[in-house]
């Protein structure tokens, strides 16, 4: 995207927590190439672990399968962490529910509606989910 440079400038500036509480900085190597690569994504925190989205017709999230160590700019500092990609069925169902419900405000990007209480329908949940697969970071 053309404006990834810009976001990466912003988010390893000052002016980091603009964008940071949402967006960190992505390295990885890439599998076979083993040239470094680096990508803004949005992210929540789920416990002890950082989740995001990938479409599955995308191909960057492949360099994480079986787990891969992972450099990350998240809110000010450097972080090294592990990025594992979750690809099945009912564990990305999972995840994107976890996810969705710590972003409530993402769910009509998934065109997923929230209950009374502000959550994400289960159901329309697994049904958003068919073309996601969903990275995992553990810090």
């Amino acid at each position: 995207m053309w404006y990834n440079p810009f976001l990466i400038m912003i988010l390893r500036s000052p002016l980091h927590p603009l964008l940071s509480g949402s967006t960190l900085v992505l390295t990885y190597t890439g599998h076979k190439s083993g040239k470094a690569y680096t990508t803004p994504v949005n992210y929540v925190r789920d416990g002890d672990r950082l989740l995001t989205t990938s479409n599955r017709q995308r191909t960057w999230w492949r360099n994480l399968r079986g787990g891969a160590p992972v450099s990350l700019r998240l809110q000010g500092r450097e972080v090294k962490a592990t990025g594992r990609v979750i690809e099945n069925e009912q564990a990305v169902i999972d995840a994107l529910f976890a996810y969705l419900s710590r972003k409530p405000g993402l769910a009509k990007y998934f065109k997923v509606s929230l209950d009374a209480t502000g959550q994400p329908d289960r159901a329309e949940v697994a049904r958003a989910a068919q073309p996601w697969v969903m990275i995992q970071f553990q810090l």
